[in-house]
């Protein structure tokens, strides 16, 4: 079977290799062509000869914006399209109906893991639309990674692939925010990121089993027997108060504060720290 793969990044690239390792053979188009280089596969012309190559076409671009500005006035009727770009629920939703008038089948997508594991052990991706087309598209999909189907919604793919960035890019803000406190006071780098990274792999032993926390949320109860809000606000208001002395950018201590305060302004100052979630989703 021929694939198609437009956008040749280096998740692009490594979705490519990982095709062509399959089995497949696979033609990719990339506004630099030079992108293609020594992957094996066929470069196509112009995207219109790419989509024409193949019935499955993987999309990875910047952004939905792109699909538009490549694919407009390319004929698309009798195709399936699955884009892997990262954007937000509402795009992919607006995107599947703009695939659709457009005579094709739609699939959102997106890659749980960095490049240089596309196709490796661990490898998955989230994918939503319609199920006969995830069905179909599924055995070609299954070499980027296991595939992780969520429903008919074009958004929820990229709605969990949204959120598990949200948890990504938190901690990677807290590690440099925690490095740079540090620093400021004369410590090396190394000195502290390795008691760091032990802090953030231990979070899932401290927070405990991810079912018996999401009963939790869901029944709104939140007992405070190990730790409150205003205990762990204390915390956030002192991590504030010491950024501000050392002159370290204060927003990210300042933001979590916030939802501290605003818990404890809600009642929930003797509830446990996930008396958080109902201020947060208010």
């Amino acid at each position: 079977m021929n694939v198609t793969v437009i956008g040749l990044g280096p998740m692009g690239r490594a979705m490519t290799v990982a095709l062509l390792r399959g089995g497949h053979a696979v033609t990719v188009w990339n506004r630099t062509p030079g992108r293609a280089d020594g992957l094996g596969a066929t470069l196509a012309p112009t995207p219109h000869a790419a989509v024409g190559a193949s019935d499955l076409t993987i999309l990875s671009l910047t952004d939905y914006a792109a699909m538009y500005d490549i694919l407009a006035g390319v004929g698309l009727t009798g195709r399936t399209v699955v884009n892997l770009s990262s954007d937000t629920p509402t795009a992919s939703r607006e995107a599947s109906e703009w695939v659709a008038a457009r005579g094709a089948d739609f699939l959102t997508g997106g890659v749980m893991v960095p490049a240089p594991a596309v196709g490796g052990p661990g490898a998955y991706a989230f994918y939503s639309g319609q199920r006969a087309v995830f069905e179909r598209a599924e055995p070609v999909l299954r070499l980027i990674g296991d595939t992780r189907y969520l429903g008919a919604d074009p958004g929820l793919a990229q709605l969990f692939y949204q959120a598990h960035l949200d948890v990504f890019l938190t901690a990677l803000s807290g590690i440099l925010h925690a490095t740079a406190l540090v620093a400021a006071a004369g410590v090396a780098p190394a000195e502290f990121l390795p008691g760091a990274l032990e802090t953030l792999t231990d979070i899932p032993a401290m927070v405990g089993d991810g079912a018996a926390l999401a009963a939790q949320l869901d029944a709104g109860v939140h007992p405070g027997d190990l730790s409150t809000a205003l205990m762990m606000g204390a915390t956030a208001e002192h991590i504030l108060r010491t950024s501000e002395k050392a002159g370290v950018d204060p927003g990210l201590p300042r933001a979590v504060l916030s939802h501290y305060e605003r818990a404890i302004a809600a009642g929930h100052g003797r509830s446990n720290w996930t008396a958080l979630y109902e201020v947060m989703r208010s």
